[in-house]
């Protein structure tokens, strides 16, 4: 039998362990923030000790039964935080984080704190560190459409080109057209978002305006 103290501890624990975790989806902008990632660890310790609890006060053996369609439900929890754009599917991080924010929440439930913190940890660990070295790494790339107007003495596509041969992109498509007194130049890389950020920063000037739209199509 589990006290009403002890309870209380898992149920705070479970939700501080998913609420640190939130903070680090916020601070991302990233769906799944604290308030969610907070109820989901909370709910599934709720769901685990009521299992175990409700089956030793009716006497039913599968103590697990409740706690076991958890990993079921969450899945649905899941799935409405991955969105597919015209650049291809988002929000897969997100949705796993919060099937192992439930896992957490779980272990919590069961008493197993050691475990729960040290999962919460590799969960960071991935979030943060992984994270910052596949952004440092340009690991992570999608097909971006970049249309860059420009006043017509601009030598716009020149310098676009010159740009990405220095950052190693490569080009798929270029196309220069004029517009009364302005000049377009459109083009299709494949680039990671700190590249995407850099690109736009370079010509972000005077006289210039850069739009970026994932591309549209189908691709491998």
């Amino acid at each position: 039998m589990i006290s009403l103290g002890d309870m209380i501890l898992r149920l705070t624990v479970a939700a501080a362990l998913g609420a640190v975790i939130g903070i680090e989806r916020d601070l991302r902008r990233r769906p799944a923030g604290v308030r969610t990632s907070l109820f989901v660890c909370l709910a599934t310790a709720l769901f685990t000790i009521l299992s175990a609890e409700i089956a030793r006060r009716f006497g039913d053996t599968g103590s697990t039964r409740i706690a076991s369609n958890i990993v079921q439900g969450i899945g649905f929890l899941g799935a409405g935080a991955i969105l597919r754009e015209a650049g291809g599917v988002v929000g897969m991080t997100t949705a796993a984080t919060v099937f192992v924010e439930a896992a957490i929440g779980m272990a919590v439930g069961g008493g197993l704190y050691s475990v729960a913190a040290y999962a919460t940890g590799l969960v960071l660990f991935g979030l943060v560190v992984i994270g910052w070295c596949a952004d440092r790494l340009n690991l992570k790339r999608r097909i971006m459409v970049f249309r860059i107007t420009a006043s017509q003495a601009d030598n716009v596509a020149t310098e676009v080109q010159q740009l990405l041969a220095e950052m190693k992109v490569t080009i798929r498509h270029l196309r220069a057209s004029i517009a009364g007194i302005n000049s377009i130049v459109e083009l299709e890389a494949d680039v990671s978002h700190s590249q995407q950020q850099k690109i736009v920063a370079h010509l972000n000037r005077k006289g210039i305006v850069t739009e970026v739209i994932p591309f549209e199509g189908h691709h491998e």
